[in-house]
């Protein structure tokens, strides 16, 4: 039997290492040799949530081919946010909720692809599809990436069925939604001890309409303790800027208690982001009222943007 290894996006969130957890766990059952693994570093929510269901990190790659020759994807599809060595592996199946650009393949795959606020939403489907039991510890850990990708139901991403999925969940795993929710968010609000390469560590590359766009994301319930360190954050993004070729860099900044974000921009293409969201960087800096989806708030107006 040929080996997997299914993995989500660089720069991990929650939702990205619980949905290659939960479909390894799948996939397992109906008798697949596949592994889960992670293309970076946890963040502290991540951390909170495999601790607080006792699961172990699944473990560090930089490369894949090295390993196996077939690949799946869950949480993206854009080949720049994947694995080094993409183009060397088949991929078999993606499971994802996010646009599908930059992705292609030479043979048919297994490819789903749903407009919910969470990738374990389709994929609490997939199980019941397959007559297959979430355990209490996956039901656990697919709750928690659906509080996550939709910020406790708040982000305009979430749907019903997001809704509906996450009290199914939260009946298996045992936990109060609401309580637990906010416990985890919390937990990766804190920023009192992240450096400021943590501060940037969700950040996705993006091609919009032949412009290099990095956008880096981070929830805080006081923005001030991210702008309180702006001059050590701009100085990392520039660096980015320049090692990445980047036209844009954009950090935003969502506090979960007031629904808003300020962005902080950086490079030759800034005049972009005013232009979308009819503000002015002051001193690289500006606030996007209402912005807390990274998905469906920043990614479609800016690529809408930059096509004009």
């Amino acid at each position: 039997m040929t080996k997997t290894l299914v993995f989500g996006h660089k720069n991990p969130d929650t939702d990205t290492i619980c949905s290659a957890i939960s479909y390894a766990e799948l996939k397992k059952a109906q008798g697949a040799d596949i592994e889960a693994v992670r293309l970076g570093e946890l963040n502290s929510e991540t951390a909170f949530v495999l601790d607080y269901f006792q699961v172990t990190a699944p473990r560090l790659v930089e490369t894949v081919a090295n390993e196996v020759s077939e690949v799946a994807l869950v949480d993206h599809n854009e080949r720049q946010q994947s694995v080094d060595d993409i183009d060397d592996v088949t991929v078999v199946a993606v499971v994802d909720h996010h646009r599908i650009a930059n992705f292609e393949t030479s043979d048919p795959l297994y490819y789903r692809a749903e407009p919910v606020g969470c990738t374990t939403t389709i994929l609490l489907k997939m199980f019941r599809e397959n007559e297959v039991e979430v355990s209490k510890t996956v039901a656990g850990l697919m709750l928690s990436a659906i509080i996550s990708d939709t910020l406790l139901f708040q982000s305009p991403t979430c749907t019903e069925e997001d809704k509906v999925a996450a009290e199914k969940l939260a009946l298996i795993a045992d936990v109060d939604i609401q309580t637990y929710g906010m416990e985890m968010l919390k937990a990766g609000a804190d920023v009192s001890k992240k450096t400021v390469a943590e501060l940037l560590l969700d950040a996705k590359e993006f091609n919009m309409n032949g412009s290099k766009v990095e956008i880096a994301q981070i929830n805080v319930v006081d923005v001030n303790d991210v702008l309180s360190r702006r001059a050590e954050v701009e100085a990392l993004m520039t660096q980015n800027i320049v090692d990445k070729g980047l036209d844009l860099y954009l950090f935003v900044i969502t506090n979960i208690l007031t629904n808003d974000s300020v962005g902080i921009a950086i490079g030759s293409k800034t005049a972009v982001v005013e232009e979308a969201y009819g503000v002015k960087f002051v001193e690289n800096q500006a606030p996007l009222k209402g912005v807390v989806s990274r998905k469906k708030q920043v990614v479609p107006i800016l690529t809408d943007t930059f096509a004009k």
